[in-house]
């Protein structure tokens, strides 16, 4: 079994689902015949990223084990959004859901430096390129409490394979101002 961590989001209508109910309705659809959900976060609201671009979201993260490969659990995390109506028209632009492959226990996909080419890429590059294929952990996770804020409620101490720091240590490296925009909305 492989273990899997998930981030949702969601700050549009889908249909006339609130993003709150999106998210609850995605994490019900994440438990299937071979990807079992372990673990579920709180609720949160966050702020839009980048910032001013659209609604708050609502966030969670999820643990699920799957036999399967990470590149099967993306087609269906894929699969899960575009049936919440989500288009892939620009990138980090607002959406109906948000469900993103975070990491695969410890591995790193596909190779070291590829991930390490993503993962300090400068932000202006991150706005306009997106990669090609399934990079994990992913590059950016140490730097969005979005993401981490609600990993810690399921993972805390899951540690991650290339930075050597755990959920915790990462959230604990952010800024005050950064974890204090993260509300929860509920447990």
């Amino acid at each position: 079994m492989n273990d899997f961590y998930i981030a949702l989001g969601a700050n549009l209508l889908s249909g006339t689902a609130s993003p709150t109910a999106s998210v609850r309705a995605a994490l019900a659809r994440l438990q299937q015949p071979d990807i079992r959900v372990e673990r579920v976060s709180a609720l949160y609201r966050t702020p839009c990223f980048p910032a001013g671009a659209g609604p708050d979201y609502v966030n969670a993260a999820a643990h699920v084990t799957s036999v399967l490969d990470p590149h099967a659990v993306l087609a269906r995390l894929h699969e899960i959004e575009a049936d919440f109506g989500r288009e892939r028209k620009e990138r980090w632009a607002s959406r109906t859901l948000d469900l993103d492959l975070i990491a695969c226990g410890a591995r790193i996909l596909p190779d070291r430096e590829t991930y390490d080419r993503w993962r300090c890429m400068p932000l202006s590059d991150q706005k306009t390129s997106s990669p090609s294929q399934l990079i994990l952990p992913h590059p950016r996770v140490q730097d969005r409490a979005f993401v981490l804020v609600p990993l810690r409620d399921i993972a805390a101490d899951w540690v991650h394979p290339v930075l050597d720091r755990s959920i915790t240590d990462m959230c604990n490296a952010l800024s005050p101002g950064k974890l204090g925009e993260i509300v929860l909305i509920e447990h």
